[in-house]
C-alpha cells in the first residue's frame, strides 16, 4: 500500500465512529468474528481500545487483529485502531451505483456567466440613475 493510499484511508477514517471496543477481555474469538463481519460490509473500520483496562497496548492489538483477519493496519493513534481490508464485492457495487456526472458544455456555462454579468450591470445602472434623479430632484426643490 502506498503512502498516498494510506493517507486517503486515514482521511476517510476521521469521519468514522468506532465499530466496537476492546476492553479487559482483550483479544477473543468473538472480537475476531465481529471484525470479519464488519469487513463484509465495509472496507475500513475503526476500533476503540479502552486504555485503562486493556491488557495490551493498542499497537499490539492492531498487529494481532490485522494478522488474524488478513487486513492492514492504517493507523494507531492513542486508543484508536483503523484497519483496512479490500473487499472486491463492495468495489463492484460502488462502480455500478455511481453514474458519470453530466458535464455542461462550456458554451452554456459561458452564456450563463455573460447573462449574469449583463443583469448585474443593468442593476448597477438603474441604481445609479435612481440616485442621479433623486439628487436633481432635491436640488431643484431646495432652491
Amino acid at each position: 500500500m502506498t503512502g498516498k493510499e494510506r493517507a486517503g484511508f486515514r482521511a476517510q477514517a476521521n469521519k468514522l465512529e468506532p465499530e466496537f471496543q476492546i476492553g479487559k477481555g482483550g483479544m477473543s474469538d468473538g472480537l475476531i468474528r465481529q471484525t470479519l463481519d464488519s469487513f463484509r460490509t465495509k472496507e475500513l473500520i475503526k476500533i476503540k481500545v479502552l486504555l485503562d483496562s486493556a491488557p495490551e497496548t493498542p499497537r499490539e492489538f492492531a498487529n494481532q487483529l490485522a494478522e488474524k483477519t488478513q487486513s492492514e493496519v492504517i493507523q494507531v493513534i492513542g486508543g484508536t485502531i483503523v484497519l483496512y481490508k479490500e473487499n472486491p464485492d463492495l468495489g463492484k457495487e460502488k462502480k455500478k451505483d455511481s453514474k458519470p456526472k453530466k458535464s455542461k458544455p462550456l458554451a452554456n456555462v459561458k452564456a450563463k456567466k455573460a447573462a449574469a454579468a449583463k443583469k448585474e450591470a443593468e442593476m448597477k445602472k438603474a441604481k445609479r440613475d435612481f440616485y442621479a434623479k433623486k439628487r436633481t430632484y432635491t436640488s431643484k426643490n431646495a432652491k
